[in-house]
């Protein structure tokens, strides 16, 4: 059965955030297509989308290769963020459904509950799921994937601390949902810049470091999607 080329991408673009693959290194068809266990037409629709999405990038007598961005380019994908993430929220504050408001409110109390007992880890996964569930509750496919490929790009050039309070992080997290439950446009757009700003202060640009870990294969029972 053949694997689709959005899964081997998923697989590729996660390990070039997480320094698996260095800036500047190069990707060939059969390297890739070894790692994953897949053939290599997948892996070429794959570093197609990779290149369209800024990862990656063709060099002449090289081939693809991972990008190298700039302190510049890293410091605009804020900017940027900073710009659509009011824009996900005053949307959600219009079309948001029932299905979206349950999950964004059980991610809050699941927040808050971890906030209060310490547990990190957690928190950085709630809160990306938080980010995503709102992206998807402005109902606009394309700002959705905007938003999304933006936070795998800010991942892989940024580290990002804790927030010193996270019980506090998490009360703006319900007062986002509080406002876009009740349809107020401008309070969710006004909160979630807020919040964004706020959070700007906790990003570290990532110095490129030698990474390392064992080839895993990519199939049909795992593929991520």
């Amino acid at each position: 059965m053949r694997i689709p080329a959005h899964s081997v991408c998923t697989a590729i673009r996660d390990d070039i955030v997480s320094g698996v693959f260095e800036r500047g290194s190069r990707l060939t068809e059969e390297q890739l297509a070894r790692r994953y266990g897949v053939s290599r037409v997948p892996v070429r629709e794959a570093l197609r989308t990779l290149e369209s999405e800024g990862f990656v990038t063709t060099r002449r007598h090289a081939g693809a290769c991972v990008a190298e961005p700039t302190d510049q380019e890293a410091a605009d994908l804020l900017e940027i963020r900073m710009l659509l993430e009011p824009l996900g929220a005053a949307r959600a504050a219009q079309r948001r459904t029932e299905a979206h408001l349950k999950v964004l409110r059980g991610l809050v109390r699941l927040g808050q509950e971890r906030a209060r007992r310490g547990q990190g880890e957690d928190l950085r996964s709630l809160g990306g799921w938080f980010h995503e569930t709102l992206a998807q509750a402005s109902g606009s496919p394309g700002l959705t994937a905007l938003l999304t490929q933006l936070r795998h790009k800010i991942a892989w050039m940024y580290a990002v601390e804790q927030p010193a309070k996270p019980v506090d992080s998490w009360a703006e997290h319900g007062a986002i949902v509080d406002a876009v439950a009740r349809g107020d446009v401008e309070r969710a757009r006004t909160l979630t810049a807020l919040h964004t700003e706020r959070a700007l202060a906790a990003h570290r640009l990532r110095r490129v470091e030698r990474v390392r870990t064992s080839q895993h294969a990519v199939n049909t029972a795992s593929a991520r999607h």
